[in-house]
């Protein structure tokens, strides 16, 4: 299953929304590669890589919300640090396997793209929402 970025995932910050366009493409790199054959020291570069950005993303979207003073930055952060420790246990699965099996394909599909749709679409979306009402108060 391949990540799509539509209407549903926008969030209205050009910078975020860009960051997650880019971000999707490194985890359909990385679904490819496992569909595709790609042997074990393949994924895991394509996994690390993914990984790589997951932090410079969070990263930028966790100093958005400071700048702000978004009220849910600690959940949010949780979030985040579930994420990566979803990731890291996909490292170690792939670690502990000849390559990526059906079962690897099948968790990057539940722990990165189902997890990754339902936060952009509540969380991230939220962030979003608090910031265009926090820089337009005439509207609320």
């Amino acid at each position: 299953m391949y990540v799509e970025f539509d209407e549903s995932l926008v969030t209205g910050n050009k910078e975020i929304d860009n960051q997650h366009k880019e971000w999707i493409d490194k985890i359909n790199k990385l679904v490819q590669c496992c569909e595709n054959g790609g042997g074990k020291i393949e994924a895991i570069k394509m996994l690390e890589y993914m990984a790589d950005y997951t932090e410079f993303h969070f990263g930028a979207e966790e100093k958005l919300q400071e700048e702000v003073d978004y009220p849910g930055i600690k959940e949010h952060q949780q979030k985040h640090a579930e994420f990566k420790k979803a990731v890291e246990e996909l490292h170690d699965m792939l670690e502990e396997e000849e390559g990526p099996t059906e079962a690897f394909v099948n968790a990057i599909n539940k722990n990165v793209i189902d997890w990754l749709y339902n936060h952009i679409k509540t969380f991230d979306c939220s962030v979003a929402t608090y910031i265009n009402m926090k820089s337009h108060p005439e509207l609320v």
